[in-house]
Order: structure tokens, then C-alpha cells, then sequence
């Protein structure tokens, strides 16, 4: 009974997120219906990747029919992040869990859940995790559906002008983030200059560009702004 409260308490706390995702989602399923994806291969990639930014790098490489290599490559420094992140929760889960839910609970670490998870007050329930999960994962599948769809069905500058909403989900995520943090700032302004630099090299994909631009520009913020000791959570 108590799993079950904590996975019903997940399942609450992760309706904000499945109504976040199912508007984000719904701008990538019209981003794959423009690159020729069919509604169940783009509803499939949502349902077993859960990622964003790696799915929108990726929409721009098949468009590109860059290899499998530049697409492998891609996704593991986009969501290298996700990496840390399990790490991070492996601390906090409760010790009477086994190895077993910490892999469960890998399929669905986003930054969303990521950050429920981490705030949770005391050991963390894997439960608790997977409730969160449960309202995720359905919201971003649900909304690569009909954006697909809606891709398919509606007229082409209809679609053009919904697409606008993947670039206000961008500016809606780094604006908060810039006006907190100085380091952010810089590193927006920074990224802008770069990206457009690597653009006029025929020689690079968009994947490669992607690779580069985040490897350059994620050292000199490291370089520039460290986090000082007493800034880390080392709970």
C-alpha cells in the first residue's frame, strides 16, 4: 500500500509535465512530419527516447541522412546530462530498493522528473519515480501523435506558423535561466556566434555542428564560470 501511495503521489506531481510535454511534443511531431517520419515511427521514437533536445538533433540529422555513427555520437553528448542525473538520484534512492529499479528508473530521467525526484523530502521511493514517469511518458507520446497528425492534415502555413512554437519553448526555458544566472547569459550569447560560424562550413553536418558547437562552448563555461566547492549539493 505504501508503494501504491507513492506512485499515486508521483502520478499527481507529474501532471504539470504531462501537460508541458504534450504542448512541446506536439511542436516535434509536426518537426517530423516535415522530415518525412510516419506518425509511428515518430511516436515511437518519443515513447522510447524522452528526450527533447536529443530528438530535435536527430530530426535535423535523418533529415541530413547523416550515418548512424554521427546520430550515436550526437545523442550522447545532447544527453550525456541524463547520465549525471541518474547518478545523482542513485544517492538518494531508498538502500532497501535493488539494482533493478535504478534501471527501470534510467528509461525515464528527464529534466522534469529529474527534478521532482531530487527535491523529494527523504530516501527516494523509486515509486514515486515511476508515478512521475507514468505522467510523462504518456504526454510526450500522445503529443508526437497529433503533431504528426496535424502536420499531415493541416495546410503547409498553418504548420509553418505552429512550428514557431518550438522556438518560444526554447525561449521560454533560457530567458528564466539567463535573468538568474550570469553564466547562463554569457553562455546564450556565446553559443549564438559559434553555431552561425560552424554554419558556413560546407565540410560539417548538422550533427557534427551540434557536436562541436556544445563540446567548445560547454568548456569555456566550465573554464569561465566553475562551480565553487561550497555551491555543490553533496547530500
Amino acid at each position: 500500500m505504501r508503494r501504491f501511495a507513492q506512485w499515486k503521489s508521483g502520478v499527481r506531481d507529474g501532471i504539470p509535465i504531462f501537460l508541458g510535454y504534450l504542448a512541446v511534443s506536439f511542436a516535434f511531431g509536426m518537426q517530423a512530419a516535415s522530415a518525412g517520419l510516419t506518425w509511428l515511427e515518430a511516436t515511437v521514437m518519443s515513447v522510447s527516447n524522452l528526450t527533447s533536445a536529443g530528438q530535435f538533433a536527430a530530426l535535423g540529422i535523418i533529415a541530413a541522412g547523416a550515418g548512424y555513427g554521427e546520430m550515436a555520437l550526437t545523442q550522447l553528448v545532447v544527453n550525456l546530462r541524463y547520465c549525471l542525473m541518474s547518478c545523482a538520484l542513485s544517492q538518494k534512492l531508498d538502500r532497501s530498493y535493488s539494482m533493478r529499479h535504478r534501471f527501470f528508473m534510467a528509461y525515464g530521467i528527464t529534466d522534469e522528473v529529474f527534478s521532482l525526484s531530487a527535491c523529494r523530502e527523504g530516501p527516494l521511493s523509486p515509486y514515486y519515480t515511476y508515478g512521475l514517469i507514468s505522467s510523462a511518458m504518456p504526454g510526450w507520446g500522445l503529443g508526437t501523435l497529433l503533431g504528426v497528425l496535424s502536420g499531415t492534415l493541416l495546410p503547409g502555413n498553418v504548420v509553418s506558423a505552429l512550428g514557431v512554437a518550438l522556438y518560444g519553448m526554447f525561449i521560454a526555458i533560457v530567458v528564466p535561466a539567463a535573468k538568474a544566472q550570469r553564466a547562463v547569459l554569457w553562455v546564450t550569447l556565446i553559443t549564438i556566434p559559434v553555431s552561425v560560424g560552424f554554419s558556413y562550413i560546407p565540410a560539417l553536418s548538422s550533427g557534427f555542428r551540434i557536436i562541436l558547437v556544445t563540446i567548445l562552448v560547454a568548456a569555456f563555461a566550465a573554464w569561465r564560470f566553475p562551480i565553487k566547492e561550497v555551491e555543490r549539493d553533496v547530500r
